[in-house]
C-alpha cells in the first residue's frame, strides 16, 4: 500500500508542475492566485500521503501548518492595495 501512496504522491507533484506554468503565463492576477492555491492544496495532500506512506505523524503537523499558510496567502493577495483601490470607485 505504500506503493499506492508514493506514487498518487509523485502523480500530484507533476500536477504543480501544470500550476507552475499558470503562475507564469496567467493572463490575470486571479489566474495566478487560484494556481498558487494549487499549490497548497496539493501541497498538503502530498505531504498528507506520505506521511501515511511514512508513518510520519511529524509531517502531518507541517501539512496543517501549510493549510494555515495557504489561507493567509489567499487573504494577503486578496487585501493588496490594488484590490483596495478598486473598493473606492
Amino acid at each position: 500500500m505504500e506503493n499506492f501512496y508514493l506514487g498518487v504522491a509523485c502523480f500530484l507533484f507533476l500536477t504543480m508542475f501544470v500550476g507552475l506554468v499558470r503562475v507564469f503565463l496567467g493572463p490575470q492576477q486571479e489566474d495566478r492566485l487560484v494556481a498558487v492555491q494549487l499549490f497548497g492544496t496539493t501541497g498538503v495532500a502530498i505531504l498528507l500521503l506520505l506521511a501515511h506512506a511514512f508513518d510520519a505523524p511529524s509531517v502531518r503537523n507541517a501539512a496543517l501548518l501549510f493549510t494555515l499558510l495557504a489561507v493567509l496567502a489567499v487573504v494577503a493577495f486578496v487585501r493588496t492595495p490594488e484590490s483596495l483601490d478598486g473598493e473606492k470607485e
